[in-house]
């Protein structure tokens, strides 16, 4: 199928945009726990790969599923702090969280609009992320929102193998969610401290499509952390007297084994 030429400029230039696309990264302190040991949970903002930060702005609300399905608010439990970042200080949000029972517990946090000046949009972002404590029980815990579920078990992975999440039925592209963005997702992973050498864009953000059954599938290729994200756009917001897009996504936060799980090096905190 051919595109317009004026369309493909501007798929395009979206395209080549998101090498260097934000991200909002929720992470625990280890990437798996211990029931009745406390741990901190992470919300920042920025460019994992290249451990770029700003500041976070103060999240909508965080939820939590636990093993049993039951879900528990959080909001109110963020603390505002800083953290370095090369050589400032930026801010994030943190939880002390002690889990109370064996099983996985999958944490929901959504941003408010975040006004994107480059970009010319709002980016407003749904981040998951299933905490393992002990007994597989409650991992695939859709939350009801738009969402990555998914169907790999997001732990006890190692390197090279495959993982896949999907976009739950009623929001695949073609039917209720048209709005959903050309079915692609965004894959890329965290570095706890800015590589000495960047790679080409192409291989800091990753791209695969959904398929027909809306999954996605990619090769983790690295021990660490890594995001999923897909995007739909949901009409506009008024910034300045004027309407900008609104754009949604739905990210996915997993680990692979082989690092040891920590948010920032070891004997950095």
């Amino acid at each position: 199928m051919r595109l317009p030429l004026c369309s493909m400029v501007a798929w395009l230039s979206w395209f080549a945009g998101s090498a260097a696309a934000h991200f909002n990264m929720l992470l625990p302190q280890t990437a798996s726990a211990k029931k009745g040991e406390t741990l901190t949970i992470t919300y920042q903002w920025g460019h994992p790969f290249e451990h770029q930060l700003f500041d976070a702005p103060q999240p909508q609300s965080l939820v939590v599923l636990d093993p049993d399905g039951k879900r528990v608010e959080l909001t109110d439990q963020l603390v505002k702090t800083t953290r370095q970042a090369g050589t400032r200080e930026v801010t994030v949000y943190q939880l002390r969280f002690t889990p109370q029972q064996r099983g996985d517990y999958v944490f929901v946090l959504r941003t408010p609009p975040i006004w994107m000046e480059e970009d010319g949009e709002f980016l407003q972002d749904t981040v998951k992320m299933v905490l393992h404590v002990q007994a597989q029980k409650g991992w695939d815990a859709a939350a009801g929102d738009f969402e990555l579920v998914p169907l790999t078990r997001p732990y006890g992975l190692r390197p090279g193998m495959v993982f896949q999440v999907e976009v739950p039925p009623a929001r695949r592209p073609g039917k209720s969610d048209p709005g959903l963005r050309s079915g692609l997702v965004e894959i890329e992973r965290y570095n706890a401290a800015p590589p000495q050498k960047l790679p080409p864009d192409e291989e800091i953000t990753r791209t695969v499509r959904l398929d027909a059954n809306g999954v996605a599938t990619t090769t983790l290729s690295e021990a660490g952390w890594w995001c999923l994200t897909v995007a739909r756009l949901q009409g506009t917001r008024m910034r300045a007297g004027k309407n900008y897009p609104l754009r949604q996504r739905a990210t996915f936060w997993v680990f692979v084994d082989g690092a040891d799980g920590r948010l920032t090096p070891a004997g950095s905190e």
